[in-house]
């Protein structure tokens, strides 16, 4: 039996950082995990900016509250739920995806949790594990599935390796020159039949 897992920001929703700095005119927090591959370096970074400017969970979700899923996403998910088991694998936070996982029908998502202080300010955050995505995809196996994944960013690249089948989807020209052995799309009826094709 395969299981799909699918990467949320990029891939089915827009990247929420930089929703965030476009909302906020802070241009240094739209730096994404296509940038910079060290997530913990990242994040760290991201909290680091986010105090500077007195800025806390409640400013991130009042601009997420106006994130739509990307054009033909829901759809796109709806298609590839209705073959067989989809899991959306994110570094995303769950005070992020909820409002989101609403408005794509309510998928299962596996993410991390932000480390809030009472006055709303974010002090840090709790991975669910370590290497989340590929220990994910691992533990998924070690049950007797076989999982297909798709993402597009530096934290996707190693669940799509340890899977049957893997595919980059609206990534950089970048990441496509290094990784070339994975297929590369654009579009979602390009990438629901190639996790179709793969499942045969």
């Amino acid at each position: 039996m395969y299981i799909t897992c699918l990467d949320l920001e990029g891939v089915l929703v827009p990247e929420i950082w930089i929703a965030f700095a476009e909302a906020s005119g802070i241009p240094e927090l739209k730096k994404t995990t296509r940038d910079e591959p060290d997530y913990d370096k990242l994040m760290n970074y991201r909290i680091n900016i986010l105090k500077e400017h007195g800025l806390g969970l409640k400013e991130i979700q009042d601009t997420i509250a106006t994130i739509d899923p990307l054009p033909g996403a829901k759809e796109f998910l709806d298609k590839l739920r209705a073959q067989g088991q989809v899991i959306i694998i994110s570094d995303t936070f769950s005070q992020f995806a909820g409002p989101l996982m609403e408005k794509l029908g309510m998928p299962t998502i596996f993410c991390n949790e932000l480390v809030v202080s009472e006055s709303g300010e974010i002090t840090g955050y709790k991975m669910r594990c370590e290497k989340s995505k590929l220990t994910t995809v691992r533990a998924l196996q070690s049950c007797g599935f076989e999982t297909i994944a798709s993402g597009d960013s530096f934290n996707d690249l190693a669940m799509i390796e340890a899977s049957a089948a893997g595919f980059l989807f609206r990534t950089t020209d970048s990441i496509k020159k290094d990784y070339p052995q994975y297929p590369a799309f654009e579009e979602y009826d390009e990438l629901y039949d190639a996790i179709i094709s793969a499942q045969k």
